[in-house]
């Protein structure tokens, strides 16, 4: 049997075929791969997964009478784990057993703070153009210290959490996009900055007020600053150590914590950091602590800490997609993650989150600048090119979900994929995402 391998880091495709199944007749363990209806007519937040429950069939015969399952996608998972594919892309494959889920009640925010945008994006940007920059200045600055055995100066740190604390509550895309768009440099520092702000913008969305999601950005800010103490060969081979490495790997949120205690930050930080790798069924470490043991901020700091590591662009490593990304969080909810965290994030950020490069159906391409929660499959996009694929003069904006109003679904204009970020002759930051071209030139307001 033929195994065809896609890029590193994807599943293996052994020989899938699909079979049409009546919803009755479903079973735990089938992997679902296409419905009787629109996805984004459901409430399954991702297109293909695996059954875990009755509780799954139970929701799929309430919405649908018949759909596809790939028959080959419960028996690909030993390949996959033979051909040496990343440990956290491995995790998601296998199939994961009713005993292996872990549930809890809902998370419940106290006194939930319903955030409103106060800023248009437009003005947001404008605003915050500088701050990622500051952001990541502040965190080189302290693990230069650490690297040189000092105490840290850790105010430019929380001055920055705090202004990037402000955007967000402003307005929850901004920040987002100018994370999203802006030219890669170190990976470390901008895994933390990113995943600062995917924390923000769940915390946002779940209501968390102002003080919370202050401590929530500080504590993404400095969850890696134990790596200054390892070795670069350790930090930066992660997904290819061996076990006596990955001991040692795993020694960098000790390392932090002990050091951030030194210099004195607060309680509420430390525990983020603490907890950011730790795992719901206790797999994580330090400490192997399971559910409701981990801080909520920590989970949030944990979740979005994951899902930036599947899509970093990094050497060595094809990430994968946002949409795959998403799908390998579903599959772990209850077990590595909660399950109501995971579809609170899918919902605050998207399938294709703002500034994805998209290819649609009729072969144009974009980036994905706004979403909505209630059509999770229909983004806005700003297109770049034509139908040949050829740069448009000036950019400008299709609303898939009014757009498709009233069309056949065979006749719809859809995302049929996510593009990487490099893909060339598409530069987000070129245009203003009001659909022209940039007149104040979005470079200059991200520093890239």
């Amino acid at each position: 049997m033929e195994v065809v391998r896609d890029r590193p880091g994807q599943r293996w495709k052994v020989g899938v075929s699909q079979k049409k199944v009546y919803t009755q007749d479903l079973e735990v363990g089938m992997f679902v791969s296409d419905l009787d209806k629109p996805w984004h007519r459901t409430p399954f937040p991702i297109q293909g997964f695996h059954i875990r429950s009755q509780d799954d069939i139970r929701a799929l015969i309430s919405h649908c009478r018949w759909v596809m399952i790939d028959v080959a996608e419960g028996r690909d998972s030993l390949e996959y784990d033979q051909a040496g594919a990343p440990s956290f892309a491995r995790r998601a494959s296998r199939k994961i057993k009713p005993q292996d889920l872990i549930k809890l009640p809902p998370i419940q925010v106290k006194k939930p703070v319903r955030h409103q945008a106060k800023r248009s994006l437009k003005r947001e940007l404008r605003a915050s153009g500088p701050l990622l920059r500051s952001a990541e200045d502040a965190i080189r600055k302290v693990a230069g210290s650490l690297r040189n055995d000092m105490v840290p100066d850790l105010r430019p740190v929380a001055r920055v959490a705090r202004r990037m604390t402000s955007s967000v509550i402003r307005n929850p895309d901004a920040l987002l996009w100018l994370a999203r768009v802006r030219q890669q440099d170190d990976y470390t520092y901008q895994h933390s900055l990113k995943t600062a702000v995917w924390a923000l913008v769940l915390g946002r969305h779940l209501g968390l007020d102002e003080s919370l999601l202050n401590t929530l950005a500080t504590g993404c800010l400095l969850a890696h600053v134990g790596k200054a103490e390892l070795p670069r060969e350790v930090v930066f081979n992660e997904y290819q150590l061996d076990a006596g490495q990955f001991e040692e790997f795993r020694t960098y949120v000790d390392r932090g914590v002990r050091r951030l205690e030194e210099a004195g930050v607060s309680r509420g930080v430390i525990a983020v950091v603490r907890g950011h790798r730790e795992r719901h069924n206790g797999s994580g470490f330090p400490a192997g602590v399971r559910g409701d043991r981990i801080p909520l901020l920590a989970k949030i700091a944990g979740l979005v800490d994951y899902y930036e590591s599947l899509i970093a662009p990094r050497e060595g490593y094809q990430p994968l997609s946002p949409a795959q990304a998403v799908s390998q969080l579903f599959e772990l909810r209850n077990v590595e993650f909660q399950e109501d965290l995971v579809e609170q994030f899918i919902q605050s950020v998207g399938i294709y989150p703002i500034g994805t490069l998209v290819q649609l159906t009729n072969g144009q391409r974009g980036v994905v600048v706004s979403h909505s929660p209630k059509r999770r499959l229909m983004p806005k996009v700003m297109l770049m090119t034509d139908i040949d694929q050829q740069p448009l003069k000036a950019a400008r904006m299709v609303n898939l979900a009014t757009c498709n109003e009233g069309r056949l679904v065979s006749d719809s204009l859809r995302v049929e994929g996510c593009l990487p970020n490099d893909t060339d002759g598409l530069d987000p930051s070129r245009y203003d995402v009001t659909g022209a071209e940039s007149r104040w030139n979005l470079r200059r307001l991200i520093g890239a």
